[in-house]
């Protein structure tokens, strides 16, 4: 029986592959393939990373395998079905019960983010196409999952050019950083070219956790404390401190584009803001509706948009909340539109029963909203990328 309930409909705007250390090796270019690093897997729990092959083993095992469904949702990271042998996914999936996913990578937004931002840009855009392809390649196997592809945005024009390549390769999505590229505002026009693709496509623009650099000054962890170890027991990954800052980058960088009239000027692209929480939707809605009121007598950028900045974000961007988080109460403070279902499989973060969580918060929202939540605001956000998905039942 599969973990969702059987006749509801639900798409899964957060999923993963969970990357062994040279997973893109074989997908770089020739002149690239010598100056990749290994990913550094240090966001899982400590020796964890030392295990893969073991669970490769495993995978391989009848008895192993005999277990997969009653424990779909209990095996996380490379012990997950289906997290890291692509032609397991499939199965996976069925396990779920989802009728999409979006695959995001799990390790690999840091180093595309550096590379971006490192000047090289043969490597940076080298590395960002072999992550595109071994993307694309994983999801090969089943058109329920939908690849995200990365394009930098360094430079105009080979972004502009990028994106045409990602599109053609079939990537179903386009991750952007949602920290600043290191010489321009993400929201330059040089890059209309890269939103005008993803409009005419029907494929959204994404930001995922992850990309948003150095969230936290490292002096805000030395208190004279001891240290304090993340959920999984390292030091690699987000405490409570730096969890609070997680939804900055993407507040400041898409309320800039908004602003400065990305969304005027491309009404039919749609944002996704996955893995990043959602409790800061409603007062970040309010405070550039606040900003464009106090600032409009003199930037003529906000004269121009003939709507208020939070109608935008109504209209076309769909946010991910976290499980933990009271995904009801946003709902009725954002709006019906703006909130999507997510579960991070195989990630821990994503719990053993995301339906279950979401499901305790949202049962006072009406049938309609509960549509949205699950099903309708995904199938908005992802456009006529999902045409290649076959129709649930």
């Amino acid at each position: 029986m599969p973990y969702a309930p059987a006749g509801t409909v639900i798409h899964d705007a957060d999923s993963h592959v969970v990357e062994t250390p040279d997973f893109f090796f074989p997908y770089a270019d020739p002149e690239i393939r010598p100056r990749l690093q290994p990913l550094y897997v240090h966001s899982v729990k400590p020796g964890e990373d030392d295990l893969i092959e073991h669970y490769r083993k495993q995978h391989a095992d009848p008895e192993f395998r005999s277990q997969d469904e009653a424990e779909i949702m209990l095996r996380k990271n490379w012990k997950a079905t289906g997290s890291f042998i692509k032609e397991d996914r499939p199965a996976a999936l069925d396990m779920l019960g989802f009728a999409s996913q979006l695959v995001f990578n799990t390790f690999a937004n840091g180093q595309l983010l550096n590379a971006e931002h490192s000047g090289d840009l043969d490597y940076g855009y080298g590395l960002a196409r072999a992550h595109n392809r071994a993307i694309v390649d994983f999801c090969s196997v089943d058109s329920r999952l939908l690849p995200v592809g990365y394009v930098p945005l360094a430079d105009f024009e080979r972004s502009k050019t990028f994106a045409a390549e990602a599109l053609d390769m079939g990537c179903k999505a386009l991750m952007i950083a949602s920290a600043c590229p290191k010489t321009h505002s993400p929201s330059h026009i040089g890059l209309d070219p890269v939103w005008a693709q993803a409009q005419d496509a029907g494929v959204p623009i994404v930001f995922h956790v992850g990309g948003g650099g150095v969230l936290l000054d490292p002096m805000y962890f030395e208190n004279g404390l001891p240290p304090v170890p993340d959920f999984h027991g390292g030091d690699g990954n987000f405490r409570s401190v730096s969890f609070m800052a997680i939804m900055y980058p993407p507040m400041q960088t898409l309320a800039t584009m908004i602003i400065d009239g990305i969304l005027e000027r491309f009404p039919n692209l749609k944002i996704g803001v996955i893995e990043q929480g959602a409790d800061w939707v409603p007062g970040w809605m309010r405070s550039m509706d606040s900003a464009a009121d106090a600032f409009r007598k003199n930037e003529d950028r906000l004269q121009k948009l003939t709507l208020k900045p939070s109608e935008y974000v109504t209209r076309q961007v769909r946010v991910t909340p976290y499980p933990h988080e009271n995904a009801g109460w946003i709902v009725e403070q954002a709006g019906e539109d703006v909130c999507m279902f997510s579960s991070d499989y195989p990630h821990v973060e994503g719990g053993r029963n995301p339906l279950g969580r979401f499901g305790a918060t949202t049962q006072g929202l009406s049938e309609r909203a509960l549509g949205k939540f699950y099903c309708d605001n995904f199938v908005d956000l992802m456009g006529s990328a999902l045409s290649t998905v076959p129709a649930p039942g």
